[in-house]
């Protein structure tokens, strides 16, 4: 393990968190101009074998794949190859069906298509098949008028840029991320994991279910009154967004090979703490985009309340911009949080790209503080 002097406050945040009992297993990583000044990892990988967390111990990080997915996009537009303010129809005909031959590239980076959530089950025999359930959504009706609310598309924004992606390259997401980015950059990040690393992945622990029934002591939010209902009711369109396809259908969730191995690019990364943090570093020091580019796509498009989530959400073309979901200290962080509270980050003013991995899940939709304690006390440090 690695901590520059600097940063003493961020090793004893870490470690106070497994000490409280807060954490299993976790890393945390931090490049500061391209010097690694963190690399933090402790705990255990498996609570059930007792097998330790090492440095090269990779977990899955949920939708933190989100941004590296829409790095890949970004890619290919920077090659003249899409163009972000096209019709999504140009490059993928069937798409234009029921009345959804207007929608952008831009409104399926933004969350604001309107297709939070695939309309019918779907099947755990095609969880591998990105196609069919991107055939899936071309057949939907949008539930709102493209472009006039976003809410957050949690898995759909997955198979909708991938297919976008994937009708310009005839390549998966994955393919591209290890072609493109990881492999150049030898970066322990796999968007699809092969079965030598799914065996040495750390196994995520189930979040405990917090109280959805009223807001914190002393506050009256409407809002969290309306996050409440809506987990409650498995028919909410939070829920249908967040639980299909349903990873809950496979043994051990999320830590099923089939998900592991999947490759979701909304939620399919497996990645170490260094990996992730290495991806914003590449993307900060403008080997991944041009800084030209990077400045457009983090320039916030949409933000408010979410008409998924509820709570205020802030997004640029595919990176998470400071809210009440991404409770950044500096506004001009950006990146992508993971169900559970995984953090990738990157901060182009500060020269800083930090990222943090975990397998004890938090029970909330909206992150994990600890996760947030240790970019806070990053940026203490500076």
């Amino acid at each position: 393990m690695h901590c520059d002097p600097r940063f003493s406050r961020v090793r004893e945040v870490f470690e106070r968190h497994f000490a409280d009992g807060e954490e299993l297993g976790a890393a945390f990583s931090v490049y500061l101009n391209g010097e690694l000044v963190v690399d933090l990892w402790g705990g255990v990988a498996d609570r059930h074998t007792g097998r330790p967390w090492q440095a090269d111990t990779p977990a899955f990080a949920y939708s933190c794949t989100k941004a590296i997915t829409a790095t890949v996009l970004h890619q290919l537009a920077e090659r003249g190859l899409v163009s972000v303010s096209a019709p999504v129809a140009e490059v993928w005909p069937e798409f234009a069906a029921m009345g959804k031959g207007a929608i952008t590239v831009e409104q399926l980076l933004t969350h604001s298509s309107g297709l939070p959530m695939v309309a019918e089950p779907v099947p755990v025999e095609e969880f591998e098949d990105q196609a069919a359930i991107a055939a899936r959504l071309a057949g939907q009706a949008p539930l709102w008028d493209p472009g006039s609310a976003h809410g957050y598309h949690a898995l759909t924004y997955g198979f909708l840029v991938g297919e976008v992606i994937r009708r310009v390259t005839g390549k998966s997401v994955g393919e591209l991320v290890a072609a493109e980015i990881a492999g150049p950059l030898s970066l322990e990040l796999w968007v699809g994991a092969p079965d030598t690393v799914i065996a040495r992945t750390a196994r995520l622990k189930a979040g405990e279910r917090t109280q959805p029934g009223s807001p914190p002591e002393g506050r009256s939010d409407d809002r969290l009154a309306e996050v409440a209902r809506a987990a409650l009711d498995p028919r909410s369109l939070m829920n249908r967004a967040l639980g299909n396809p349903g990873i809950h259908l496979l043994a051990g969730g999320a830590n099923n090979p089939v998900i592991l191995r999947a490759g979701w690019p909304a939620a399919g990364v497996v990645t170490t703490a260094r990996g992730l943090a290495g991806f914003y570093r590449a993307l900060v020091a403008g080997e991944l985009l041009s800084p030209r580019t990077l400045q457009d796509a983090v320039r916030p498009r949409v933000s408010g309340p979410d008409r998924v989530l509820f709570l205020d959400t802030a997004f640029g073309l595919g990176y998470m911009r400071p809210s009440t979901t991404f409770m950044m200290p500096s506004a001009t962080a950006f990146g992508h949080t993971g169900m559970g509270g995984s953090i990738g980050m990157g901060d182009v003013e500060r020269g800083l790209a930090i990222g943090y991995v975990m397998n004890k899940m938090a029970g909330g939709v909206s992150g994990n503080l600890r996760g947030i304690r240790l970019v806070r006390a990053v940026y203490d440090a500076l």
